[in-house]
């Protein structure tokens, strides 16, 4: 148990703790790399004296604390029309895996002034023969960056909500509320969705950092001058000067303090809405009885923007001229996917996204068996949590630092094993559940006869939890592929992966390369997802055909 412990705490933990340990004494002024050592708080008088730093903190604030609360008031009527349904946790689960840049591209493509959407309705609707002269994509609020986040987060705060319901007798409240008199809308706000709320809290607040850190969609859909602080910061640690690293560490620093109040606020919040909810139930009012039509009006929305910018992507990679204000390209054409050098960048995403989502696989069963076996917990629940609610901004290119030291250089293997940080807790939350509803009496059987640890092991809980274990293993190639500043910092501009490559040609003049890299970052998930409904099934066919075979 202590070695188990001692092994996580180092391949997890330490890098996390050493990054943000890092970052935080390059933001005092401990900078041995170029001999500085000249300790006091001048970078952050530094950071709070650049150009546009308040406007990057309000942007911040607005853009992060806006998509949560968006994310969550949607999900609420979203989780009441798909509780119950069979197949939403089925359906629910691909749409997590189109990436953050691939999907923040397609909304770039279809909502910009020269976008799709505009070429649709142009010019026999609007009359505009040229794009109108009008901010969408990085307006100065911020309000595009707010829904391409809300388009990624909501199947992931659906999904937790309708995981926490099913351990729940929805059928039976919601039954005894509206007997009450209450429509269904206002039982499931008021009566279950409370209850299941404290399930919900993690998610939330992962929710919520991502939202306030987050760089890839905040670099293709934010405004650019000033961007946000996570933007800002990374363009600081990528300036010419070395000595500019001191302010953009010491601005990390203040992106973390800015989130943990950021959090402490939140959940002082959900006392005071449990108050006010209090208060509401006291009165005994009734709520109107088509509030419940809100969950598939915003279903369809969400899909059509979705689906529209995938649509726009596919057109613009086959796309061989596109005038505007034209609704399709002249002509289509697939010699640019011939052409274009999109096979390394895939590749390589493709293998990192096996290496470390198979070594997260293998320490997520190492730790589900090692408590199985000692039957204690580990008790290491924040090596989980804490890599998803820090800012990767604020660690990353201190453990950038760190790797130096101990004498890894920035590439692959650099790269792999800061992938493994983020992808690791999201094995391992997609196998805690299945792992422990596994029913004892199988592994009491097997034990009965003759079947040691390490047999059950292999010839009970693997086969039994095949469909588990391949629908994590998918979870972990999303995120491995969605990431961006674990590869960027990590590998030093040496590794080339699709979303780096996406997120740089987003900006350029040739939207058909973007929109190649940024499909092929959205179908290796999808495979990837498609493999782990299939395959199993295949599996069990096949042990079944041999079994038949047999007698």
């Amino acid at each position: 148990m202590i070695a188990a412990r001692a092994l996580f705490l180092l391949l997890l933990g330490a890098p996390v703790l050493i990054g943000a340990g890092l970052t935080l004494g390059t933001a005092l002024g401990w900078q041995p790399g170029i001999g500085r050592f000249d300790l006091g708080w001048q970078g952050f008088a530094q950071a709070v004296a650049l150009p546009g730093f308040a406007s990057s903190l309000r942007l911040t604030l607005i853009t992060g604390i806006g998509a949560t609360l968006g994310s969550l008031a949607v999900s609420v009527p979203l989780g009441l029309w798909l509780v119950g349904k069979s197949g939403a946790v089925r359906f629910l689960t691909p749409l997590l895996a189109v990436p953050h840049a691939a999907l923040a591209i397609g909304l770039a493509f279809l909502l910009a002034p020269s976008g799709w959407a505009v070429r649709l309705i142009s010019p026999w609707a609007t009359g505009w023969d040229l794009p109108p002269a009008v901010i969408t994509v990085g307006d100065p609020w911020g309000f595009t960056l707010i829904l391409g986040l809300m388009l990624k987060e909501v199947p992931f705060l659906v999904l937790a909500t309708l995981v926490a319901a099913g351990t729940r007798d929805i059928a039976g409240q919601m039954a005894a509320g509206r007997a009450l008199g209450y429509p269904p809308g206002q039982v499931w706000r008021l009566m279950i969705w409370p209850q299941l709320y404290p399930a919900l809290r993690l998610p939330v607040l992962i929710v919520l950092g991502f939202s306030l850190s987050v760089v890839d969609m905040a670099l293709v859909l934010g405004p650019s001058n000033p961007p946000v602080m996570a933007v800002q910061i990374l363009r600081l640690f990528g300036a010419p000067d070395p000595a500019m690293a001191q302010p953009a560490s010491a601005m990390a620093v203040i992106l973390l303090g800015v989130m943990a109040l950021s959090l402490l606020a939140w959940l002082a919040g959900e006392r005071a809405i449990a108050a006010l909810g209090r208060i509401w139930l006291r009165q005994g009012r009734r709520g109107r009885r088509g509030a419940q039509l809100a969950g598939p009006f915003m279903a369809i929305i969400g899909v059509v923007l979705g689906l529209g910018a995938l649509g726009a992507l596919l057109l613009w990679s086959v796309a061989t001229f596109w005038r505007f204000p034209n609704a399709l390209p002249s002509g289509f054409s697939g010699r640019l996917w011939g052409s274009a050098d999109w096979l390394a960048p895939a590749l390589s995403t493709l293998g990192l996204a096996l290496a470390s989502g198979t070594i997260a696989l293998c320490l997520s069963l190492f730790w589900l068996e090692i408590e199985d076996r000692t039957q204690r917990r580990l008790h290491l629940g924040w090596l989980i949590a804490l890599p998803l609610l820090l800012p990767q901004i604020g660690f990353l290119q201190g453990l950038t630092t760190g790797f130096l030291w101990l004498g890894l250089p920035p590439g692959p293997l650099a790269v792999i094993w800061a992938q493994l940080l983020f992808v690791f807790p999201y094995v391992m939350i997609a196998l805690t559940g299945p792992w422990r509803a596994l029913d004892p009496a199988l592994l009491a059987t097997a034990a009965s006869l003759g079947a040691g640890p390490t047999r059950r092991f292999f010839a009970v809980k693997v086969p039994m939890l095949a469909a588990p274990i391949a629908t994590a293993v998918a979870i972990g190639i999303a995120v491995s592929v969605a990431q961006y500043l674990a590869v960027l910092l990590p590998g030093a501009g040496r590794v080339r992966v699709l979303a780096t490559e996406a997120v740089a040609l987003a900006s350029g003049a040739d939207r058909r390369l973007a929109a190649i890299m940024a499909l092929m970052q959205a179908a290796l998930p999808l495979i990837g997802y498609l493999l782990a409904l299939t395959l199993p099934l295949w599996l069990h066919r096949n042990r079944r055909g041999l079994r038949g075979g047999a007698t």
